[in-house]
C-alpha cells in the first residue's frame, strides 16, 4: 500500500521523511554597520537589516514568555509551538483554519486497521527506544528508562491479537519510511530528532483507543504515575535544552509540524 503522504493530497509540508536543513539568518554584525560595509547588491539597507535583525530577536523573546509575563520553559515553548498547529475548533491558541486530523472521539477503526497501527507503532517506538538506547549523541542518555517506553507493551498487545487468530502484518511502508527517517535524522540533526521523541510520547499519551469492551491495549497503559513520569522528561528535556544555542533550540522548535503531521500519517494508516 502507497504511504499516506502519497495517496492523500495535502500540503508540500506534508512530505515528512525528507530532512530538510533550517532556514538561517543573516545577521550583519553591528560593527560591521558601523564601519559602513557595504552592503550586498539586492540586499536591504544597513539600517533596515539592523532593525529586521533586532525585530526578529523581539519577536524570538516574546515567544518564550508564557501568557502570564512569566518566561517559559523549553518544554512549554514546545507545548505553545504544537498547539497551534492545532484548529481553533481543538484549541484557543490554534492557528489551522482545519485540522490536521479528526477529532478522536470520531475514530472508529476496525479491529485490522488497529492492528495495523500496533504493527507499524511497534516498530517506530523499537526504532526511537534503540537510538535512545545507543547514545550515539552522549544527551540521548538522559531519556534511557523513563518509563513512557512502548516497545514491550506493543509486543504484548500484538501477541494477545495473534491469539485470538488476527494475523499481525508486517509494518507498513508508512512506518518504515518514519523509522528510517529517525535513524538518520537522530544522526544528522540531534535537536530535531528530540522533537519527535518528545511529539511521539507525549502526543501517544494524550489520548487512547479501545477495542469493543473486552481488552485496553497495553499501548495505553503505563506503570507508575504517568503525570510523574511525563514531568520526569520536561525536567530532564528542560535540562538538556539549557545547554543548547537558541540557533538549536529553534531548529527543534521548527520540527513540530514535520513531527505532527509524520504521527498523523501513522494513525491514518489505521483507516486503510
Amino acid at each position: 500500500m502507497a504511504p499516506a503522504w502519497l495517496s492523500v493530497a495535502r500540503a508540500p509540508s506534508t512530505i515528512c521523511f525528507r530532512p530538510q536543513p533550517p532556514a538561517r539568518r543573516r545577521v550583519v554584525p553591528a560593527a560591521a554597520l558601523r564601519r559602513g560595509t557595504v552592503a550586498p547588491a539586492g540586499a536591504a539597507p544597513p539600517r533596515r537589516r539592523l532593525v529586521v535583525a533586532v525585530a526578529a530577536a523581539t519577536e524570538a523573546a516574546a515567544a518564550a514568555v508564557a501568557d502570564g509575563g512569566k518566561k517559559r520553559t523549553f518544554v512549554e515553548e514546545m507545548r505553545a509551538v504544537a498547539m497551534r498547529l492545532h484548529s481553533r475548533e481543538q484549541s484557543r491558541h490554534g492557528e489551522k483554519e482545519v485540522p490536521l486530523e479528526p477529532p478522536v472521539a470520531t475514530w472508529a477503526p476496525t479491529v485490522a486497521g488497529f492492528v495495523r497501527f500496533l504493527a507499524d507503532n511497534k516498530l517506530v517506538f523499537h526504532t526511537l527506544e534503540a537510538i535512545v538506547a545507543r547514545a550515539a549523541v552522549p544527551w540521548y542518555a538522559e531519556f534511557r528508562d523513563t518509563g513512557l517506553e512502548r516497545s514491550e507493551a506493543l509486543e504484548k498487545d500484538l501477541e494477545w491479537f495473534e491469539q485470538q487468530g488476527y494475523t499481525i502484518p508486517e509494518p507498513s511502508a508508512v512506518a518504515i519510511a518514519y523509522a528510517s527517517f529517525l535513524e538518520e535524522l537522530s544522526e544528522k540533526e540531534p535537536q530535531a530528532f528530540i522533537n519527535h521523541f518528545y511529539n511521539l510520547y507525549f502526543g501517544h499519551s494524550a489520548g487512547g483507543v479501545l477495542i469493543g469492551k473486552k481488552k485496553e491495549p497495553e499501548f495505553y497503559r503505563w506503570e507508575g504515575n504517568l503525570s510523574q513520569l511525563q514531568q520526569n522528561v520536561r525536567d530532564k528535556l528542560n535540562q538538556v535544552a539549557s545547554a543548547w544555542s537558541q540557533e538549536e533550540k529553534d531548529r527543534c522548535l521548527d520540527e513540530m509540524e514535520k513531527s505532527f503531521i509524520c504521527s498523523v500519517d501513522l494513525r491514518r494508516h489505521m483507516f486503510n
